[in-house]
């Protein structure tokens, strides 16, 4: 059987999010997801010093590199794949991060409205 391609929020092809750094829970640079992803890493973000403050506040560093977890750090301007239930908890609380629409997969809408993703879209 052929998989079916992934798809966006905006309902076309699920686009790259990252390479450098090498993003996504399948690390293949897509914000791809799978019955195992209980995290739902499928928001494709351009991180933001503040972001990353709001996120380390909450428990979840993403500026420190973990090696083991083939983590880099991220440092502002990265784009990376979070979890949308993150993504959603910040922006409730005034913190967004601008989301690359094309490059979000469409299951973030089983968590987050398109409407909110689409008020902190990037290019």
């Amino acid at each position: 059987m052929i998989p079916v391609p992934a798809r966006n929020v905006l309902g076309g092809p699920l686009k790259p999010c990252s390479t450098e750094p090498m993003t996504g829970y399948f690390r293949n640079g897509r914000c791809d997801t799978c019955a195992e992803d209980h995290g739902c890493h499928t928001v494709c973000v351009e991180v933001t010093d503040l972001f990353l403050e709001a996120s380390l506040a909450v428990g979840n560093d993403l500026s420190t590199p973990r090696p083991e977890y083939d983590f880099p750090g991220l440092k502002p301007g990265d784009r990376w794949c979070v979890c949308a239930s993150r993504w959603l908890e910040l922006y409730q609380n005034g913190i967004p991060s601008p989301v690359v629409l094309a490059a979000t997969h469409e299951r973030t809408l089983e968590i987050v409205p398109l409407a909110s993703l689409m008020q902190h879209g990037a290019a």
